[in-house]
Parts: C-alpha cells; sequence; structure tokens
C-alpha cells in the first residue's frame, strides 16, 4: 500500500514539475506567423533569427500560415504575436480606406488606425515597397533608352513595345493596365496578351513579349535580367513593409522594439528581389537565406 502511495506521489510531482516548466517556458515565448507566399516567409524567418540573436525570447515559428486575412485575423485574437506586413494591404483590405498614393501618408495612416483599431503597433519599415511595376527586357531597354515609365512616351516608343500580364492586372479599376495607359498617355504595340500569373515571366524570357507588369521585389525579375522602369508620375500606391505586433506583445517584451527595428531600411527593393531569389531559383534553404543575410548585414 505504502509503495502505491509513494508511486501515485512520484507520478504527481512529475505532471506537476512538467506542466509548472512548460508553462514557464511559454511565458517567455512569442509566435512569429507569415502569409502564405515566398517573401514573407523569408521576413518572418528573419525576425525570428534576429530575435533569437539579440534576445532570450524564445520563438515558435508558423511560417506559411495563410493569406493575408488569415494572418490577420490570427494576430487579433494573439494566436501570432507578429508578422510582415505592406501598408498598401493595411490601407485597403484592413482598414477599408482609399488607396493613399503618397508613401509617409500611408504609413502613418497605418501606424495611427492600427494602433487605435486593433491594438496593434507597426514598427520601422523594412526598406522596400513591394508593388505594382512595369518592366521590359534588357534590350528593350537598352534599344529604347528606357529607365522610367515616361519614357515609353518619348518618340512613341510604347507603340513599338508589345505588351502582356496577368488577366488580375488589366481587370484592376484603380491601378491597373488601363489606368496606367491613361497615366502616361501611352499605347502599346497590337493587341495585349493576358495571362496566367505563372506563365508571363516564362512568356518575356522566350522573346514572346517585350513588357510585362510586375512585382517590384520579384525573384525572376533577377532570373530573366528584366528591368524595372520607375514610376516617376507615382501611379501604382505603395506598399511599404514593416513588423506589425500586437500592443501587448510589447508591453510584455519591450525590446522587441529596438530589436526589430535593427532591420529598419537594410532591406531594399535590390535586397529584397536577391533574397527571394536566392530561395525561389537558386533553391537555398530559408533559414541558411536570412542567416546569411543578417550576418552580411552586420545585425548578428
Amino acid at each position: 500500500m505504502k509503495k502505491k502511495l509513494m508511486a501515485g506521489l512520484l507520478v504527481m510531482v512529475f505532471v506537476f514539475s512538467v506542466f509548472t516548466f512548460s508553462g514557464c517556458g511559454n511565458e517567455n515565448q512569442i509566435i512569429i506567423g507569415t502569409k502564405d507566399f515566398n517573401e514573407s516567409i523569408v521576413l518572418g524567418e528573419i525576425f525570428a533569427q534576429v530575435i533569437e540573436a539579440k534576445t532570450d525570447i524564445s520563438v515558435k515559428r508558423k511560417l506559411n500560415l495563410g493569406g493575408t486575412f488569415i494572418c490577420f485575423e490570427a494576430i487579433k485574437k494573439g494566436d501570432i504575436d507578429l508578422y510582415p506586413e505592406y501598408t498598401g494591404t493595411g490601407i485597403t483590405a484592413h482598414l477599408k480606406l482609399p488607396v493613399i498614393s503618397d508613401t509617409e501618408e500611408g504609413y502613418n495612416v497605418c501606424k495611427d488606425e492600427f494602433d487605435k483599431q486593433f491594438n496593434i503597433a507597426w514598427l520601422d519599415p523594412l526598406g522596400f515597397n513591394n508593388t505594382y511595376a512595369i518592366a521590359v527586357t534588357k534590350e528593350i531597354a537598352a534599344e529604347y533608352n528606357l529607365s522610367k515609365c515616361s519614357d515609353l512616351k518619348v518618340n512613341n516608343a510604347s507603340q513599338n513595345i508589345s505588351f502582356g500580364g496577368e488577366h488580375e492586372f488589366f481587370n484592376r479599376p484603380g491601378d491597373g493596365f488601363d489606368g496606367f495607359c491613361d497615366l502616361y498617355d501611352v499605347s502599346f504595340k497590337g493587341d495585349t496578351i493576358k495571362m496566367n500569373v505563372a506563365l508571363k515571366y516564362k512568356a518575356i524570357g522566350d522573346n514572346e513579349m517585350d513588357a510585362t507588369d510586375a512585382y517590384t521585389t520579384d525573384s525572376e525579375i533577377l532570373e530573366y535580367e528584366l528591368v524595372v522602369l520607375e514610376d516617376d508620375l507615382g501611379f501604382f500606391p505603395p506598399y511599404i513593409a514593416a513588423p506589425i505586433i500586437k500592443n501587448e506583445t510589447l508591453l510584455k517584451f519591450p525590446e522587441l522594439k529596438d530589436v526589430l527595428n535593427l532591420l529598419s531600411g537594410k532591406i531594399t527593393n535590390t535586397v529584397m528581389t536577391q533574397l527571394n531569389y536566392n530561395v525561389m531559383i537558386d533553391k537555398q534553404s530559408v533559414k541558411v537565406v536570412a542567416e546569411n543575410f543578417l550576418t552580411e548585414a552586420g545585425i548578428i
């Protein structure tokens, strides 16, 4: 009887110890989420590694969590503590506001309104703007001396250039193909080619067209040596990337603000494009790409 009682007490002590120490561990843990595309996953891993290197906080990763609204609901509910977001998405998708073309104004609106409405903080911008752009082959850029979108108008250059892009770009009422052509007063050669997003880069790489829509940090820009034209009239709305984090998490771990802000301005469009290329085209692991970036940038 004594042996059974002693055994029972030992089991209770063991269970209590496991529960207690597990709880302590969770008290010093944050959860990082990301959207379900490569760039977001890379950024989430960068956030995780810089936190692990600079603090004693344990990081649980929920990378590739899901789409925009899945991540946003997760942070509001407290299922995750932070994730990378974009000002353009914050303004139109989450705040339900009209497009804001001014970069600084858009960021400030996101920062103020997320704090008021959702108790979520926007930290400093990372340094890149992943918005729509017009990209051309390097041969076309050289032939017509193209570096900015308004160059397409010079000597009616656009009329000698064929254009193809993804279906969505032609269907977007505010920042799509028709609006772009109207603002820059250009028209392209022949009929435009509309296709699935997965096919457009291969098409321009195979010289089936001369120009296409792109996101400014797409890895295929490097893969096919495309030239991204500067949007000098500011047609495309800014999508400035930054970490967003629950205010409750910042109150608990105030050091996170300074640690994550070490990334501020360090990830330019050129850098982010290269990081995407390293993962998508070179097939390097996200963990290695993140670590190499942080090391080369002198952050860790």
